[in-house]
């Protein structure tokens, strides 16, 4: 039997009879059978050849610049800058993940202060905090924090919400018995006002809308959204940072609470994470906040510090008045977007959304002139939008592979209403004319 260190087989034998089972391979039940594994053959190995092995493994990866990729629906491909990373790198970032002791910590507190205010800005609120999990995280604990302040059950979200948010929207409400209700769409992938209306109703905590949404729509009836809800009604507004550099705020419009996917300022892909989960609210509503909230201050000779103002985790507080026992940050992305928004500065943010959404316009018009039907919605875009395919996108995505090119994400016919077989394209400032033409002429030799 395999065991830690310190750990005899009569100690495992007396925890097993105490669980009442006698095999401990009981305890994973739920692992399948195929991926058990008796043991690990490791050949013998000097450092070198291991390097070489990892080395000649690693070839095997195909990156952006191998092979041009497409996909987008959450995380993105942007360019970070190297300045970015050598910041980021430097020993007093990447070692301090969180200031447990504030007061010594005084420059890792400066940061998180200045990407608190940034997106702040950014987001057009009042306050933001030290950053989330990721973006579906940051939009179960925006539900969780609707219902800490008007104690209401129902959550509205759009029918085009993607099925792995809902999943962890689900996940963090369960516990307060809280329902999600879908709201439709327009033909045009626009918030449906007159059916929300419908839906609103004396125990909605709050409204969901993503602007741009899902399917890359910029949604011109989302400013429209507040008039439609009492004062008590929550608004939660979800969107991708970048954007913002050519759309409007949305607390400009009466957003109550602003969430979004932080990981494309200044984060790479990274197989899929870390992600960076971006949370800001208004004012009034602060103590209702998860996370963490670093404040400026003065210390005992006036001089200016830096503080952890707000904690709402029970590591800090007793668990009963905890917002969120697992608010947790990401503090080393939440650096680097600091690092990358600063570099990039207002204008910069706005040449790079402008460049987005020219590459997207650009994209649909070759797959117009291919004879594809591009984007499927009669509506603006800002960097991502859906092509109709004539088959199952499942399967031409995995064509377009062997034809070295990574597609977007298959949409197949049923899974949102309206929708036919589709595939959602992304391109960000990365994508050049040849490797949209690369795209185009692949999808027209697969299908």
């Amino acid at each position: 039997m395999r065991y830690h260190v310190g750990v005899m087989d009569d100690d495992i034998q007396k925890m097993l009879e105490e669980l009442g089972i006698e095999d401990w391979k009981e305890l994973f039940k739920d692992v399948p059978p195929d991926a058990w594994k008796d043991g690990i053959d490791i050949p013998s190995m000097s450092q070198y050849e291991v390097y070489r092995y990892a080395v000649e493994l690693a070839s095997k990866n195909m990156d952006f610049f191998k092979m041009p990729n497409f996909l987008g629906a959450g995380a993105y491909f942007h360019f970070v800058p190297p300045a970015v990373i050598a910041i980021a790198s430097r020993s007093e970032f990447y070692t301090s993940y969180t200031p447990y002791q504030p007061e010594i910590s005084q420059g890792m507190l400066q940061t998180l202060f200045e990407y608190q205010s940034m997106i702040a800005e950014l987001t057009g609120m009042d306050v933001a905090n030290s950053s989330m999990y990721d973006a579906s995280t940051a939009l179960g604990e925006a539900a969780r924090m609707a219902y800490r302040i008007n104690r209401r059950r129902e959550i509205l979200v759009p029918e085009n919400l993607y099925w792995e948010k809902e999943s962890v929207l689900k996940n963090y409400i369960k516990g307060l018995n809280m329902v999600v209700k879908k709201y439709p769409l327009t033909e045009k992938g626009m918030v449906d006002l007159e059916k929300l209306n419908e839906y609103v109703n004396d125990n909605t905590a709050a409204v969901y809308v993503e602007n741009p949404n899902f399917f890359g729509v910029i949604d011109s009836n989302v400013p429209e959204i507040k008039s439609l809800l009492d004062t008590k009604t929550i608004l939660i507004v979800g969107t991708n940072p970048i954007s913002l550099g050519v759309l409007k705020p949305p607390g400009d419009y009466g957003a109550d609470i602003v969430i979004g996917e932080g990981q494309v300022l200044g984060n790479p892909i990274s197989f899929g994470g870390p992600l960076l989960g971006m949370f800001a609210t208004k004012m009034k509503y602060v103590r209702k906040m998860p996370g963490r909230l670093i404040g400026a201050t003065v210390d005992r000779k006036g001089r200016r510090a830096f503080a952890m103002t707000l904690q709402t985790r029970e590591q800090h507080i007793r668990r009963g008045k905890a917002t969120s026992n697992i608010c947790s940050n990401e503090a080393l992305c939440a650096v680097m977007s600091a690092v990358y928004l600063a570099y990039l500065g207002s204008n910069g943010l706005r040449k790079l959304a402008e460049r987005n959404m020219e590459n997207a316009k650009l994209l649909m018009r070759k797959l117009e002139n291919a004879g594809f039907k591009a984007p499927h919605f009669d509506a603006p875009h800002f960097n991502e939008f859906l092509v109709e395919l004539p088959g199952n996108p499942f399967t031409i995505a995995e064509k377009l592979v062997k034809k070295g090119v990574h597609g977007g994400l298959p949409i197949p016919e049923g899974c949102y209403a309206g929708v036919p077989n589709s595939m959602l394209l992304c391109t960000t400032e990365m994508h050049t004319e040849r490797d949209m033409s690369l795209l185009v002429s692949a999808l027209q030799e697969v299908i």
